[in-house]
């Protein structure tokens, strides 16, 4: 169901989202994340398999957001998607983490409205409380450390913190010899 919002239907889409289903995947009444990923693919979310979607997550237009599988998605993280929001696979996004498409434009003297999309690549991890701003793609296993704002990519396997966020250090994974199926490990 991929919809636009400046139709006369896809208003009332919106409308039925922000009235009826936005208050389900928002509630914490229901501990499942099953009725969350089941409204989010109604209103034209894709949504992998394995997803968890914790209480209070917040999502302006599921229409325009694409999340793979076995991502997590913390309590109280706002999706704030005027355009497309595309989250890979193993990627976590931890507690109140805010990842918005739009800004005004400074020093605009008519702070003209900009959107872009946001990427973010598989394995990546973006700490509780930090900001996401429009445009940015971080890569494969690229972290945003607890309260970053991010205003600049943040390349593939690369750590970043602070506000603005700046490179603290790199990197990698490596498969444990045990359990090289899935078991991933920093070093």
């Amino acid at each position: 169901m991929h919809t636009q919002h400046r139709s006369g239907w896809g208003k009332i889409v919106a409308a039925i989202w922000f009235f009826a289903g936005l208050p389900i995947v928002r509630s914490s009444i229901n501990p499942s994340s099953y009725l969350r990923r089941f409204m989010l693919r109604l209103f034209g979310a894709q949504v992998g398999p394995g997803v968890v979607i914790e209480p209070g997550v917040r999502v302006k237009s599921p229409w325009r957001l694409a999340i793979g599988a076995n991502s997590w998605i913390g309590e109280d993280c706002w999706i704030d998607n005027l355009e497309q929001v595309t989250i890979g696979s193993n990627v976590c996004l931890c507690q109140a983490a805010y990842l918005r498409t739009w800004e005004h434009a400074c020093p605009d003297s008519l702070f003209t409205f900009v959107i872009s999309p946001i990427t973010i690549g598989d394995g990546a991890w973006i700490g509780p409380m930090s900001v996401i701003g429009p445009g940015i793609v971080l890569g494969e296993c690229a972290v945003a450390l607890a309260g970053s704002v991010v205003t600049a990519n943040i390349p593939a396997f690369e750590i970043h913190a602070g506000a603005p966020a700046r490179l603290t250090r790199t990197h990698k994974f490596r498969i444990r010899e045990k359990h090289a199926s899935e078991e991933l490990t920093w070093s």
